[in-house]
């Protein structure tokens, strides 16, 4: 008879399996077995660096337990966070892929061992999460919900085999955040990323949605910017409701002009519900069409046709969004209501000329920035109390300045403060203007301010995705990196296709942190999108000349150039708002070494 001593416990059994081993190594087993071995290490070293317990190796497979729910979720996001970098350049029939399971369970302990339906239900677990991926148990889901900054998607109940009852399941896999987790970073930046959960992040409990471009029905493509307007004011309004998760306008037009199958795009952005419809604009009338999805079952929850004169166009849109949250059953606070209904002018010309002044800005060219500022300034001519006109006014200044694009860049500059200073004394309710004086302040070099300003358009609009990436820059620039991460983070979740300037704050708090190659990675994929943006362009070259790859740093010197003829030492520390001397000395030393000199 043994007389060994079964004991029983609670604790977080942690499950991860190679995914299609036998096919990897089919095609070639020293290879695989070598690169699996590699991956294996990294997850054993990770396990224990969030202090948890390997107990036992089973080929390609692990199991551990963690003390911590919250640690072996940690470990769990920095394992597939680092696999999925490396993974980036390799082809898919050489990827090692993990499937990771957690469960929280009571499980026996057995001469160092642990036994029993919490072990069992977590190898079930990771046999169901996608390669890459992790999947979870409520049990687990209920513990670490707003403590950890990773987005699961409910998978709903699973009956698994050898389990009595069914487990509702949740599933995480970096797809779900692809621009953000598409930017290799190193495991220490990485672990700096599910921290304390930013105030209103917590999606279990709000209902997530995206509103997809509306199409334009009036047979005239020179109408396209105003359904495009319509759409984005819609996605405003909901923003400002804090017991929303909306997705950000940049995200929601990367699918604009597209057949999509509409539960797919629920399941690339990890939302529930979906606002499609179209705009028909003819002569003075206006016939908006809208209907609202459920991205999980393609079930409509309501369609309406609105048949108005343009001069109605405003209430339309209340109305709508009206629907939404009613639908939702989202509570919606007095104040928020009153800032959704709240428009910042009557006059429709004005209005029609903003939505132009907005398609030309974002066009991020000399000739798209002057017609933009003259279509804003028409709008003001039309209502000298528009207070979003002189806000879009002092954007079109700060790029003109940060590109190169002005013969007088500090007088353009406090031109812009001025706008937005004006802005805010017209209305200090809306979050944008608020925004825009954040950024502004920041090339100041007023970065307590500037924070200050960015707070407080947040805390009108929650869901502010441009607000929290510039929170991020700014966090960068002022010496809290850290902060400047988890902003991103947040901003990426809101606009998962993120575009450059988001990956740009990226790595900006990267080589603020000093980890320069995760810097030239990020501000490389910001390239890719917009060669044409300079500080993503001089943080390659600072990060390379730090690092000693100088061919690589000749080139982006060489496009800094191509976009600024004044570009310099001089110039780029004028320039570069960082408010530490020791990040200033680094970014110089970084283009000094890449070869830059002192004057153009």
């Amino acid at each position: 008879m043994s007389d060994t001593c079964v004991s029983r416990k609670l604790t977080a059994v942690f499950y991860a399996d190679v995914a299609g081993y036998s096919r990897l190594t089919g095609a070639d087993e020293e290879g695989t077995h070598r690169r699996v071995m590699d991956s294996l290490d990294f997850v054993t070293k990770t396990i224990k660096a969030e202090g948890g317990n390997v107990l036992r190796y089973a080929g390609d497979a692990v199991l551990a337990e963690f003390a911590s729910v919250v640690a072996a979720i940690t470990a769990s996001y920095i394992i597939q966070i680092r696999l999925h970098s490396e993974n980036l350049d390799i082809p898919d029939d050489r990827k090692v892929l993990i499937r990771i399971g957690v469960n929280l369970g009571d499980v026996m302990e057995d001469r160092g061992e642990i036994f029993g339906d919490g072990v069992n239900l977590a190898a079930r677990l990771e046999s169901t999460a996608a390669p890459g991926g992790v999947c979870i148990s409520s049990a687990v889901f209920e513990q670490i919900d707003g403590k950890v900054e990773m987005a699961f998607v409910d998978g709903g109940s699973e009956l698994f085999k050898n389990i009595l009852k069914p487990v509702h399941i949740y599933r995480w896999h970096p797809d779900n955040m692809r621009a953000l987790f598409d930017t290799p970073v190193s495991p220490s930046v990485a672990a700096s990323m599910p921290v304390e959960k930013p105030r209103n992040t917590d999606r279990r409990e709000k209902p997530s949605i995206v509103v997809l471009p509306f199409a334009n029905m009036s047979g005239d493509s020179e109408q396209e910017y105003f359904s495009d307007g319509i759409t984005e004011d819609i996605i405003t309004d909901l923003s400002k409701v804090s017991g929303l998760f909306i997705i950000a306008r940049n995200t929601a037009f990367t699918y604009k002009g597209q057949n999509v199958d509409l539960s797919k795009v629920s399941q690339e952005l990890g939302v529930r519900y979906i606002l499609e419809g179209s705009v028909r604009k003819i002569g003075n009338r206006v016939r908006i069409t809208a209907q609202l999805i459920d991205g999980f079952t393609n079930g409509h929850l309501w369609a309406e046709r609105y048949d108005r004169d343009l001069e109605d166009i405003f209430s339309v849109q209340d109305e709508v969004t009206d629907q939404i949250v009613t639908g939702l059953r989202v509570h919606v606070s007095d104040s928020e209501r009153q800032r959704m209904v709240k428009k910042d002018t009557e006059n429709l010309e004005a209005y029609d000329d903003v939505l132009h002044g907005r398609e030309l800005f974002l066009r991020f060219t000399p000739e798209g920035n002057r017609a933009a500022e003259e279509s804003f300034r028409k709008a003001i001519a039309k209502d000298p109390n528009y207070a979003a006109a002189y806000a879009e006014i002092a954007r079109i200044l700060v790029q003109r300045r940060n590109h190169g694009w002005d013969d007088t860049p500090d007088e353009t500059l406090e031109e812009g403060f001025r706008m937005v200073s004006k802005s805010i004394e017209i209305d200090d309710t809306i979050a944008q203007p608020h925004i825009v004086k954040g950024f502004v302040h920041l090339w100041r070099h007023e970065h307590d301010l500037a924070l200050k300003e960015l707070d407080a358009g947040l805390a009108i609009d929650p869901n502010h995705a441009d607000g929290h990436m510039w929170k991020a820059i700014v966090a960068g620039f002022a010496g809290i990196p850290e902060v400047g991460v988890r902003e991103v983070q947040l901003a990426m979740k809101l606009n998962p296709g993120s575009p450059f300037w988001y990956l740009f704050a990226l790595g900006n708090a990267c080589f603020a942190m000093g980890s320069y190659r995760d810097c030239v990675n990020a501000c490389r994929q910001a390239i890719e999108k917009n060669p044409n943006f300079i500080f993503a362009q001089m943080l390659v070259a600072a990060g390379l000349g730090q690092l000693g790859h100088l061919d690589g740093a000749d080139t982006a010197l060489a496009e800094c150039r191509r976009l600024n003829p004044h570009f310099s030492l001089d110039w780029s520390k004028a320039l570069i708002p960082y408010k530490n001397v020791e990040t200033i000395d680094r970014f110089v030393e970084g283009l000094h070494k890449a070869g830059l000199s002192k004057s153009a």
